[in-house]
């Protein structure tokens, strides 16, 4: 039996959710079943009960508004405790069209993937304007060179996901799950597959780029907090060097004015680059750490 849960995330949506509703499909080939979950996340619209009155299967509410990557997680738990197959993520504005639904399951189903993504093409896309295109594409440039995978729409909230895919996920950020998400599921080993979409008009501004500055902040922290996950002393290598970088110059600041007779009046130099440098290997061995964690952790295992 193969069951498609369509999972949607909702604050606030009571007037685009029938919308949303309407498009979605009601029937797959190669599906038995559909059904649709709402989570409605602390909404004060009456979003929850324009779901129920639509005949929505699973509506299930969070107290307080406790944010997307949350709701996408509640709704992922959710959807596997129904025995979801595969589980639809979808957004409550109704930026997704409903018709791409069974091109995203598609290659789940045929065995071909266990995520599939709806590749927008935001760089094209001249609804955007043209700092947001260009941020764009930094940020898919960044994601599929730390991934050493070509990644064409990393935030893309139109997803597919595998059963067994969804129940290795952890999602452990507040902002949003779409980086953490995809780069949980290439580090564990799942296929990945994008499939070309089209998207709606804008029915609302974006709730997560409230600005170009807040954006980058909070998807570059996101994004290096999932990646240290996995890879502790990569990143923080990276990290050490570039304190190293830092720490040097002043160094060679004080030896330069050493040299030249005035070395006393530089000592901030030398203080300043020293504990630059010391707090460079620092880092450097914080990284080492979890691997010699997981060394003795695997030895006690042995024996």
């Amino acid at each position: 039996m193969i069951k498609v849960i369509i999972q949607i995330p909702c604050f606030n949506e009571a007037k685009t959710l029938p919308s949303v509703l309407r498009d979605l499909p009601t029937a797959i080939q190669g599906v038995d079943f559909i059904e649709v979950l709402v989570i409605d996340d602390g909404t004060r619209d009456g979003t929850a009960g324009v779901a129920r009155s639509l005949g929505v299967q699973h509506v299930i509410s969070h107290r307080v508004n406790r944010g997307l990557a949350a709701a996408f997680a509640t709704g992922m738990t959710e959807s596997l405790r129904l025995g979801a197959t595969v589980i639809v993520n979808t957004d409550g504005d109704h930026q997704y069209p409903g018709r791409f639904i069974s091109d995203l399951v598609q290659p789940i189903l045929d065995g071909r993937a266990d995520v599939v993504v709806g590749n927008r093409n935001p760089e094209l896309d001249r609804r955007n304007g043209w700092l947001k295109r260009i941020l764009y594409w930094v940020g898919r440039r960044t994601v599929s060179w730390l991934v050493s995978q070509p990644i064409p729409d990393p935030v893309s909230g139109f997803r597919a996901y595998s059963a067994e895919c969804a129940r290795q996920m952890h999602i452990v950020t507040t902002y949003s799950y779409t980086l953490e998400s995809l780069v949980q599921c290439i580090e564990k080993g799942f296929a990945l597959e994008f499939v070309p979409i089209e998207t709606n008009s804008p029915t609302r501004p974006s709730r997560l780029f409230k600005s170009h500055a807040s954006f980058i902040a909070r998807s570059g922290t996101t994004l290096l907090r999932v990646f240290f996950m996995f890879h502790p002393l990569k990143t923080l290598m990276w990290l050490s060097l570039l304190l190293a970088v830092i720490g040097t110059i002043p160094m060679i600041r004080f030896v330069f004015f050493y040299i030249t007779g005035n070395g006393n009046g530089h000592l901030q130099s030398l203080v300043f680059g020293a504990a630059l440098l010391v707090l460079a290997a620092i880092v450097l061995v914080a990284g080492l750490l979890p691997i010699s964690f997981h060394k003795t952790k695997d030895l006690s295992a042995d024996l």
